[in-house]
């Protein structure tokens, strides 16, 4: 699907003479148009007919949830149910099939047992000799994306932070000693893989409780709150409170459906929110929060104060290192996120791209991010590969290691859900590369999804998970003067934790066990990594600087990638801190 943005929608509602200024009723309909896969002209006549039958409504958020509720929603059933039907007729189709002989000439039918499945990942393996990717690499019959090769803008930089002199950007060589190390090592990190699918309702319930009280014991001591109260408990003076907000129902958060969820400790009941006297509020599925209300009668808590989060402190070395200081040359990460081809086709080319500018550019450190072999991918979803989803993996990864083994950079891989090959579950093992050498080991780090790394002395937090769409998706509120990347960010580090959504999304198959021993933030990061669907930013949240550098490849065009410039630096005075990332940008592939 194209990408959609704010801008082409604005111009169809102009088309229509339907007015519209406000910038989040707009990001509604973006985001409508990222969860029920419609382009902006499509969602705008969805809403001029849906409008129309009801007598003309008036464009904003609450009639956009009402047009949600009834039409997309309900467009999504009837695809499912269609879905449904084709695939029971495959079903009847290969149940008859199996009863007849095949006619001359034609196909072999593969042996289908009990015990030799047919593999629906099914594909031939052909050894092929290790080589840089090329576009007739993987299968001979697919042709370089079109579209891709006649791309315009190329290293064009779309989003800037920091100031910095051009020719930093470039180098002569990198500087090869800069480490890369897990922070905390490895014994408290996610090494390797883990049994899975195996959780109760009650081991979970015991992890959200915990987080429930251990939230709550940082806004109590934070904000000098005496004592929480039982949410359900009736009382005719103020009280606060700790819980986790929730909705009602199976359909999306709004301010009508909003409950608080106490833990054990409270009593672990469900009272519906009153969100009417609050002024500001930014609330998700989820979210562990401190109100202060009242509830006269035990069966609603009328909230008239919020108390959000705290963010965990930042990292501070214990001593300080050769590369802290002002005339010390900053450190050049680069960061890239999958996929690494276009959607309509299944050549390489923009991962070639990619190579020739870590050859160009020589960072120190080059960060890449799953998906390599998209699961979503059209072809790859109709199994039309020539070699085994493995072999690809590691051909790219081979023609990656290959590509930089001259510039000397340290290369750091991070899985995605979307990794076909690769374990379905978050928080997710590392890749395993058994085929290294011990020279190519020595420069290349598999680390697991999420993890927080320590690069030079700094801080990162990585995931390759799209939490900014997912939280955007679910995330109400009533603030003016932010904007929703903004919020969605805190309500990350203020929270603690990769992915605070609960329950998540369909498309995550969460361990909440690994995840609160690897899900969590263990501070907070001098720099986040959050790559989307969504449009790319760089933000500064709470002291943090936070990036979606988008993906490589956005449909059939290219997109962008990120590079930062970094420095460990000193504190310029007690209780000030000045945030090691001297410069960050977003640039076209």
């Amino acid at each position: 699907m194209a990408s959609v943005d704010v801008d082409s929608i604005k111009s169809e509602l102009d088309m229509f003479d339907i007015a519209c200024d406000d910038e989040m009723v707009l990001e509604k309909m973006m985001e409508q148009c990222m969860c029920h896969r419609l382009q902006g002209d499509g969602i705008v006549l969805e809403w001029v007919a849906f409008s129309t039958t009801k007598g003309g409504l008036k464009l904003n958020l609450d009639t956009l949830e009402k047009f949600e509720h009834e039409v997309l929603n309900k467009k999504i059933k009837d695809v499912n149910s269609l879905h449904d039907l084709i695939k029971a007729e495959e079903e009847e189709e290969d149940l008859l099939d199996s009863y007849s002989t095949p006619a001359k000439g034609s196909q072999k039918r593969a042996l289908t047992t009990p015990d030799h499945p047919r593999s629906k990942r099914g594909s031939s393996v052909m050894p092929s000799p290790r080589q840089l990717l090329s576009p007739t690499s993987f299968s001979p019959s697919v042709t370089p994306s079109q579209k891709y090769s006649s791309r315009g803008a190329r290293g064009e930089v779309v989003s800037t932070f920091g100031k910095v002199q051009g020719t930093q950007w470039t180098r002569q060589r990198a500087r090869g000693h800069v480490r890369v190390e897990l922070l905390g090592g490895t014994e408290e990190s996610l090494v390797s893989s883990y049994k899975f699918m195996f959780q109760r309702l009650r081991d979970v319930r015991n992890v959200l409780t915990e987080k429930i009280d251990e939230l709550g014991e940082e806004l109590r001591s934070h904000f000098n709150i005496e004592e929480f109260s039982p949410v359900s408990q009736p009382a005719q003076d103020s009280v606060t409170v700790l819980g986790q907000v929730c909705c009602d129902s199976n359909g999306k958060l709004n301010a009508h459906s909003a409950l608080l969820e106490a833990g054990q400790e409270y009593g672990g009941r469900q009272v519906p929110l009153d969100l009417s006297e609050l002024r500001e509020f930014s609330l998700f599925p989820g979210q562990v929060v401190a109100m202060e209300g009242m509830n006269t009668t035990g069966r609603k808590f009328v909230a008239s104060k919020l108390y959000e989060g705290v963010p965990l402190p930042f990292y501070c070395a214990n001593e300080p290192t050769e590369d802290m200081g002002e005339d010390v040359e900053p450190s050049m990460v680069m960061v890239a996120c999958g996929p690494y081809t276009p959607s309509d086709s299944l050549s390489y080319d923009p991962l070639l791209d990619l190579i020739n500018v870590v050859a160009r550019d020589r960072p120190d450190v080059c960060i890449l991010l799953g998906p390599f072999v998209d699961a979503k991918h059209e072809q790859i979803e109709k199994c039309q590969l020539t070699e085994t989803f493995e072999a690809v993996f590691s051909r790219c990864v081979d023609s990656i290691v290959e590509g930089t083994r001259g510039v000397g950079c340290r290369l750091v891989f991070v899985p995605s859900l979307r990794d076909v090959h690769h374990h379905f579950i978050y928080p997710q093992p590392p890749f395993t590369l058994p085929d290294l050498s011990r020279e190519d080991t020595e420069r290349v780090s598999l680390v697991s999804d999420p993890c927080t790394l320590l690069i030079g002395g700094v801080t990162f937090g990585l995931t390759s998970m799209d939490i900014v769409f997912h939280m955007g998706a679910e995330e109400i509120s009533s603030v003016s003067g932010s904007d929703r990347f903004t919020r969605i960010l805190k309500h990350m580090l203020t929270q603690r934790s990769y992915y605070p959504l609960y329950p998540p999304a369909e498309e995550v198959n969460l361990d909440y066990e690994r995840f609160q021993t690897h899900g969590q933030m263990p501070l907070s990061p001098d720099v986040l990594i959050v790559p989307s669907e969504l449009r790319y930013f760089i933000k500064d949240v709470v002291g943090c600087v936070c990036i979606n550098p988008g993906r490589l490849t956005k449909g059939q065009v290219g997109g962008t990638y990120g590079r930062l410039l970094v420095q460990q630096r000193p504190s310029l005075a007690e209780g000030k801190r000045q945030n090691p990332c001297v410069a960050c940008q977003v640039v076209k592939i």
